[in-house]
């Protein structure tokens, strides 16, 4: 088996690390379940190598990905199911349907006609799925009917704050403008401190769920993607944190021999430091660790 740049040759891996008896018993214990954190996790990783550039890393991280789909798709073709083939052709059926402003006779649309059109193309495929499933002897997608529908639950929980809180402002469930927001988690604050000074847990962990939840919709108002942005301030902390560090280091110190008061200083000395030099930040590369060959064997 040698390496190729034709997809028929992964499928072929995928296939041989597949069959029982000579393939690989990792592998070949794997279900839909299992593979599932793999598919995430690797996903998680192409957003790294995009968001410190690294072309070299991002061409290995999207074929780690795309032997996550090439797995499932091999359990698929077991089953009986679905191929790899099927996948395909289902993604440019999709794309070819979402498009009739490029592929049909929908032609000079305006942007905001384009979006509503995808709107009301992705509204008809759900009630052609909602049809499929129902003719399938398959129980209806939970709360079809609900605007909150199709969000899943899968997701990490800012992103499905920021989901559903698109999908109830479609509607009309919103606040008029980012200044409310901010009002909101002003109160939601103060209601966090109340629950901390009667010292009750399960009201704390709810409160801090509403700060949050009200934080994520102030960065959806502002027009700021919340997980870049919380993405962006623990780059932030840790190259300031790697620079008490190595301060500390230099005086033969370590964090946890040193007190606040000095990795207070050195933080603001990040910090100036930083705003005297904002070009010269230096980028956070955290550890990558290669999926597929940690999960070879």
């Amino acid at each position: 088996m040698t390496p190729s740049r034709d997809i028929a040759r992964l499928i072929e891996i995928m296939a041989a690390l597949r069959t029982p008896d000579s393939g690989c018993p990792w592998d070949l214990e794997q279900t839909f379940g299992t593979v599932v954190p793999y598919t995430i996790e690797e996903a998680y990783e192409v957003a790294d190598a995009v968001a410190r550039a690294d072309l070299g890393d991002l061409r290995e991280e999207l074929g780690d990905l795309l032997l996550q789909v090439v797995f499932h798709a091999r359990m698929g073709e077991e089953l009986g199911a679905f191929d790899f083939g099927d996948v395909v052709q289902a993604i440019t059926e999709k794309l070819i349907r979402r498009h009739p402003h490029v592929f049909g006779t929908a032609r000079e649309l305006s942007p905001e006609r384009v979006k509503a059109l995808w709107g009301e193309i992705k509204a008809q495929e759900k009630q052609e799925r909602a049809a499929r499933r129902a003719a399938a002897g398959l129980p209806a997608e939970e709360d079809g009917k609900s605007a909150l529908a199709g969000v899943p639950l899968p997701f990490p929980a800012l992103t499905r704050a920021l989901k559903l809180q698109e999908k109830a402002a479609k509607v009309g469930f919103d606040w008029d403008d980012a200044r409310q927001v901010l009002a909101k988690i002003q109160e939601e604050a103060a209601e966090v401190a109340e629950a901390l000074e009667d010292a009750d847990a399960t009201a704390v962990q709810d409160e801090i769920g509403d700060l949050l939840f009200a934080v994520t919709n102030l960065a959806r108002h502002a027009g700021v993607d919340p997980e870049a942005a919380l993405r962006g301030t623990n780059d932030k902390f840790v190259r300031r944190f790697r620079h008490i560090e190595t301060r500390l280091a230099a005086q033969d110190l370590t964090p946890a021999a040193a007190d606040l008061e000095q990795m207070e200083r050195l933080w603001s000395e990040a910090k100036a430091l930083e705003r005297a030099t904002p070009s010269a930040e230096p980028s956070v590369t955290p550890p990558v660790v290669d999926g597929a060959t940690r999960r070879a064997g």
